[in-house]
């Protein structure tokens, strides 16, 4: 993908692009390439199968808000260029707020062109909120230059509405049970190194689900995001074979499981590790006292009503004197109680229960496995 120089220029009605010192006016451009689009699931599957990149040419907040994953952001217009043309496009008419678009994104077109280029690839996805403009005037830019681009046809829009259908179809699901401090994911992930198929819902999440959970974790998703990530790992397994997911809330951290995905989650069979309680303060004790004192104060006030002010004092005090081990206590009994109660709400023929004296999360996984 080779060029010297990328500019616009425009003129009344005609806008000419000026690449490798040839003049072409946009009128003059072949548009049948305007047709090379894909619906959402062969586009996704056409990345999948080829690995072919794909470019989100919308603004940075709405990439931010939610995107395809692993999209490429290069956004044609910035969030406040984006505003003003859909205000002269709302107050004056189509023609001027395309002019303001022309006008914006000339004199970047070059770097567009060449952060595209920084991709090496000859072949690319592109997609923008609803299919329209913004893409397919990215890709008709990148036709010039040789590019085989395709498009995504309705849009992120379109991918949307692939995502939470997605969540409507049916899969062999087990649940991965336990109280807090089982070492559930440890497990889980042993699993998918025995060939299992797994879906980490805190892994998408980046929380571990309790109070404490966004310690040590990057910033969590956008709620949109968490659920395109958890959609994509869902269409990638597959139906012949189960499905391990550990036991969740339906709220992990500030993100929220699709009510769809979530009801599958509990219908399904519930495998419990069942630990004792002191080997799992002892693990939640080495997990957690790396973190900051302070850290480990706030987490405690975000659930103080819950434990009780009694509860909740003896606990700070704990922090405090570096008596972990307290601490840890009194909020599994909070914890342990909740999951009880979680657990009640189930069908219990369908609760098969695993007691080990052990935190080996191969040898758990082994005997689970061969239950």
């Amino acid at each position: 993908m080779g060029y010297y120089n990328v500019n616009i220029v425009s003129s009344q009605f005609y806008v000419f692009i000026i690449i490798s010192n040839k003049t072409l006016p946009l009128s003059k451009i072949k548009t049948d390439h305007m047709s090379d689009s894909l619906k959402a699931e062969d586009f996704i599957n056409k990345h999948k199968t080829h690995g072919w990149p794909i470019i989100d040419v919308r603004s940075p907040s709405e990439f931010h808000k939610g995107h395809i994953p692993t999209a490429y952001n290069i956004p044609i217009f910035k969030d406040t260029e984006r505003k003003e043309i859909g205000r002269i496009y709302k107050q004056v008419n189509k023609e001027e707020a395309v002019k303001k678009g022309l006008e914006f994104i000339g004199p970047r077109l070059r770097s567009m062109v060449e952060e595209a280029e920084s991709l090496n690839a000859d072949n690319m996805l592109a997609y923008c909120w609803r299919g329209g403009m913004r893409s397919n005037s990215f890709a008709w830019l990148l036709r010039i230059l040789d590019v085989n681009i395709i498009t995504l046809h309705g849009g992120y829009k379109a991918f949307r509405n692939f995502v939470l259908n997605s969540f409507l179809s049916k899969k062999k699901i087990y649940i991965l049970g336990g109280f807090t401090g089982s070492g559930k994911t440890e497990v889980l992930h042993e699993f998918k190194k025995m060939g299992e198929q797994i879906i980490d819902i805190e892994g998408l999440a980046n929380h571990k689900g309790s109070v404490f959970g966004h310690l040590g974790e990057r910033e969590q998703p956008t709620n949109q995001q968490f659920e395109n990530e958890l959609a994509m790992e869902w269409i990638k397994t597959k139906s012949d074979k189960p499905i391990w997911i550990e036991d969740e809330s339906r709220i992990i951290g500030q993100v929220t499981v699709p009510n769809d995905f979530f009801m599958q989650m509990k219908t399904s069979p519930v495998f419990f590790l069942d630990l004792p309680r002191y080997l799992r303060i002892q693990r939640l004790v080495k997990e957690y006292t790396v973190f900051p004192q302070e850290s480990l104060r706030e987490s405690i006030l975000r659930i103080q009503r819950k434990l009780g002010g009694v509860n909740a004092k003896l606990a700070l005090e704990s922090i405090d004197q570096k008596h972990c081990e307290k601490a840890v206590e009194i909020t599994l009994k909070y914890y342990d109680k909740t999951y009880t109660y979680m657990l009640s709400q189930r069908n219990h023929d369908q609760i098969y229960k695993y007691s080990s004296n052990t935190t080996d999360a191969i040898q758990n996984a082994k005997r689970i496995l061969s239950m």
